[in-house]
């Protein structure tokens, strides 16, 4: 990095002065938080408002984050489908706990999101499977997604050597298909003028969500 570069860096300041988040505005229930805060996303037409950064941890402690698309949400948790055999899939299975974290930074908010993850029943995955383009589905055969290839030649081969074989029906594969996270700690970070941004968190205690303030 150019010292130029890395002082214009140093350099970089942002007021934040859209909006605020107060205890007497926010939800009790933080899954009708979240639902507020995603629906304005979508309203506001911000780029890619379902994107969200996957956290995990592998059985060398070593972290790793990666940018996925959230597909649903309920009482559940958040979901998203993806490869069981990429390296998030293989760290998930030696440690099931994550996080989530979107930022929508048009609207000077993050949510961040902690908790257990599991599979989805095999009949979610394929439901969701069924929804997608052609291309996606081909997709999701012809990527051994993870592992080192020669070059992409090789994820083109294989695209073509799928969509010859199945056509217009291309199955689920075995391999691929939804994760759910189950929350047990969400944040909600709003900035606010003079980085005293205001940072709620919701905790599970006994089945209840305790909802509290963080110093920014």
């Amino acid at each position: 990095m150019s010292s130029s570069t890395a002082d214009g860096i140093a350099a970089l300041r942002k007021s934040y002065e859209r909006a605020e988040l107060g205890e007497d505005a926010s939800h009790a229930d933080p899954l009708k938080q979240f639902d507020q805060w995603i629906t304005e996303a979508i309203a506001a037409q911000i780029p890619e408002p379902n994107a969200m950064t996957l956290a995990t941890v592998g059985s060398d402690l070593r972290p790793s984050t990666r940018v996925v698309l959230v597909k649903g949400y309920d009482a559940r948790g958040i979901v998203w489908y993806t490869n069981y055999e990429s390296r998030k899939g293989l760290e998930l299975a030696g440690n099931p706990w994550a996080a989530l974290q979107f930022h929508w930074v048009e609207l000077e908010r993050v949510v961040r999101i902690e908790g257990r993850v599991e599979k989805t029943s095999a009949e979610e995955s394929d439901a969701y499977f069924a929804s997608r383009p052609l291309d996606s589905r081909i997709g999701a055969w012809a990527s051994p997604q993870s592992q080192v290839i020669p070059g992409r030649s090789v994820l083109v081969a294989n695209a073509a050597k799928y969509g010859a074989q199945y056509l217009l029906n291309p199955p689920r594969p075995p391999h691929w298909g939804g994760y759910r996270l189950v929350p047990d700690t969400w944040q909600f970070w709003q900035g606010r003028k003079s980085r005293l941004h205001d940072r709620l968190r919701y905790r599970l205690d006994e089945g209840t969500w305790v909802r509290e303030r963080l110093a920014p």
